[in-house]
């Protein structure tokens, strides 16, 4: 792993698979999840396609730069998203985010490159064909939604699990992971798997303050609805029917929206990448980057 600093002054840490020579896929994490999240064999199931392939973790998570101390008015930022309230200053927003993949990318010497994000990944990778369409070949948003009213809502179960402050003794923490079975894979979730990751996690770094500011960024980033009618990058949307915390009409309603887009809706998916639909995703993300290439894009 290395880290490069960007001119904004946040330090990004990453990992690279396979040859920089080879086209770039760039993996964009969910909210609060650390680049482990992109498991390392699946990484390696991508770059032996012929990929070079990055994971990071973004802002105030993992090893990348925290906004130690910088708090958020989280009751202002809801009442200012939902029910008209006085805007809100937060610490940073999607666009940042995004703009830190883009300065990543830049660090390190690659043109273009197929943007694949999960949950808030999804909607990074959504806010870069917006604003940074030059620097893109394609776009896989998995998990996601517009951040439009009324779509990919989650269950009153899986969010009170999301929202659910993480327990910092290391075992509790361990324990409280199989929690994200209200959200995962019916079919392929595994208890035990789920502690082994949160205990990586836990070890690497434990850092539940930058969860507020994440949340904050998603909610004043708002609706991209209006913004995603335009985007000229190609998109492929993948969503599970089993996800809880983004119902699937989030990943309908991006589809719907974007010019063109393709969608590839799982069977046996939730909120998660469960190992065997890794041959499909794969599969999926290196055969769409590659349609994209093969072809000139026309807005429709």
């Amino acid at each position: 792993m290395a880290q490069v600093s960007l001119p904004s002054g946040i330090e990004i840490e990453f990992e690279e698979f396979g040859l920089r020579s080879d086209p770039t896929v760039l993996l964009v994490s969910g909210f609060t999840s650390q680049l482990l999240g992109w498991d390392e064999r699946l990484c390696q199931e991508l770059a032996s396609t012929g990929r070079h392939v990055i994971r990071f973790d973004n802002r105030d998570v993992g090893l990348s730069s925290h906004l130690d101390g910088q708090a958020v008015d989280v009751e202002a930022v809801f009442n200012a998203t939902f029910f008209g309230g006085d805007p809100v200053e937060v610490p940073y927003t999607l666009s940042d985010m995004a703009a830190d993949a883009i300065g990543l990318v830049d660090a390190l010497d690659c043109e273009v490159v197929d943007a694949v994000g999960v949950s808030m990944g999804g909607m990074i990778v959504q806010t870069m064909a917006i604003e940074h369409p030059g620097r893109l070949r394609s776009v896989v948003s998995i998990m996601s939604t517009t951040g439009g009213p009324g779509v990919g809502l989650p269950t009153e179960a899986a969010l009170e699990q999301l929202l659910m402050e993480p327990p910092d003794n290391r075992e509790e923490f361990i324990e409280s992971s199989v929690g994200a079975e209200v959200w995962s894979s019916q079919r392929h979730f595994d208890p035990q798997r789920a502690r082994e990751k949160a205990a990586a996690n836990f070890d690497r770094m434990f850092y539940p303050e930058g969860a507020t500011r994440q949340y904050a960024a998603i909610m004043v980033s708002g609706d991209r609805t209006e913004a995603l009618k335009s985007v000229t990058v190609p998109m492929l949307v993948i969503h599970g029917w089993d996800d809880t915390l983004i119902h699937p009409s989030g990943g309908e309603a991006t589809a719907a929206i974007v010019p063109g887009a393709s969608l590839l809706m799982l069977d046996d998916m939730g909120h998660d990448l469960p190992e065997p639909l890794w041959p499909e995703i794969v599969t999926a993300i290196v055969e769409f980057g590659d349609s994209a290439n093969a072809h000139t894009f026309v807005n429709t």
